[in-house]
C-alpha cells in the first residue's frame, strides 16, 4: 500500500471537494458527503497518515487517487 504523509485538513477538504464531496457540517470536525458516503475530517494540522488513510478508504478512494487530487 502506498504511503500517505500527514495532510492539513484544509488541503484534505479541497481534495475531497474535487472528488465530489460537499461540506455539510463544521465544528471540531468537518463532515462531508457525496450523497452516498459520509466522511469526517478532524481539524488538525497535519492529520496523521494513519487517520487520513482511513478517511480516504471511507470515501471510496485509494491512496493514489487521493494524492492526485491534492
Amino acid at each position: 500500500m502506498p504511503k500517505l504523509s500527514g495532510v492539513s485538513h484544509q488541503r484534505a477538504v479541497k481534495a475531497f471537494q474535487k472528488a465530489g464531496f460537499k461540506v455539510v457540517r463544521q465544528g471540531k470536525h468537518i463532515s462531508m458527503t457525496n450523497g452516498e458516503r459520509i466522511i469526517t475530517i478532524p481539524r488538525a494540522d497535519p492529520v496523521n497518515s494513519y487517520t487520513m488513510s482511513g478517511i480516504v478508504k471511507d470515501a471510496g478512494l485509494d491512496i493514489e487517487e487521493f494524492k492526485k487530487l491534492l
